[in-house]
């Protein structure tokens, strides 16, 4: 840069700072403003290009204690005045011959632009400025990014029910006939995923992972609601009126006995405590709906039971409250 552009340019206004900042105030401003105006998050912005340049350019000369102490003087020297080399009046000896015998070459040699210049590397930023952008910066311009993983890879599989519950391992094989085992643990549900770690793409810092979709099949008995299990049991009349304990599986495999209340009419669900599905959260419970079976055959001893009810109990009608219920 040469002094001219010394006395054409307020540094210290263009990182807007007084002419008495500090080092570290004069590091601030510029951090800030780098950040702002730098090319790498202005992608075709000229206007923003040329402010990173012009921050640039000031913070290499107001950073330098030598650099700094020759532009005050020389501003405070020059008072903004206009001077061209060569131009009339002054017979060959223009603004660069005056000051060039005080600093010795006629140029106060700024360290460093953007874009490209030795000083700053091919980033445009000081070294201690590299962290702007959270990785190092290549001599090639531009910041290079931190390294990533690989991109992670997907797959799916269908399990059965009971492998759902306790756990299972399955064996995924590769187009190349490698063979990846995948370990499902106890308690998944439908749709979840399982992560494999390392067996995704490849990347700069690593292989991604592989995530692997659990689809389970449905089960003829049980029915999973979260972690509880839902199962409907038939009972007698007799039982479902006069109250029984009755017995039913779970699925550990083992059976748990459920008291049925008198009176318990068809579609009421009963709640076993602890019996659904077991997690590390804790264990679901097993929830028993009734259903009151009607026999399709009956003998004659039998029919001539239920008759008998019939009549013992013709003074109760159920259906006694459905035309009120009915009214619109």
């Amino acid at each position: 840069m040469a002094s001219q552009d010394w006395v054409e340019k307020d540094f210290y206004k263009i990182l807007g700072v007084s002419k008495d900042a500090s080092e570290a105030e004069i590091k601030k401003a510029y951090r800030k403003l780098a950040r702002k105006y730098h090319p790498d998050t202005n992608s075709g912005d000229p206007q923003a290009e040329k402010t990173f340049k012009d921050v640039s350019e000031a913070y290499s000369v107001l950073s330098s204690k030598e650099d700094r102490e020759q532009y005050d003087a020389i501003r405070a020297m020059g008072g903004g005045a206009r001077f061209s080399a060569g131009g009339a009046g002054h017979s060959g000896g223009g603004f660069e011959d005056v000051f060039g015998d005080l600093f010795g070459g006629g140029r106060g040699a700024p360290r460093g632009n953007p874009r490209g210049n030795p000083g700053f590397g091919g980033s445009g930023l000081p070294p201690e400025f590299a962290d702007l952008f959270g990785g190092g910066f290549g001599g090639g311009g531009g910041f290079q990014p931190t390294p990533t993983k690989g991109a992670d890879r997907t797959a799916s599989t269908s399990i059965s029910f009971g492998g759902s519950i306790h756990g299972t391992k399955i064996a995924l094989r590769e187009p190349n006939g490698e063979v990846i085992d995948v370990r499902i643990p106890a308690g998944i549900k439908d749709g979840q995923k399982v992560r494999v770690k390392g067996k995704g793409q490849q990347g700069a810092a690593g292989p991604g992972d592989l995530m692997v979709t659990v689809n389970v099949k449905a089960h003829e008995f049980f029915q999973r609601d979260g972690n509880n299990i839902r199962i409907h049991v038939p009972v007698t009349f007799p039982e479902a009126a006069l109250g029984a304990d009755i017995s039913v599986p779970t699925l550990t495999g083992d059976t748990v006995r459920v008291r049925v209340p008198a009176g318990t009419p068809s579609g009421r669900t009963l709640r076993v405590k602890g019996a659904g599905v077991k997690t590390k959260k804790g264990d679901g419970d097993l929830l028993v709906t009734i259903d009151v079976a009607v026999p399709q055959k009956l003998s004659k001893e039998a029919e001539e039971a239920v008759r008998a009810f019939a009549q013992a109990t013709a003074d109760g009608d159920p259906r006694a409250a459905l035309a009120e219920k009915a009214k619109l």
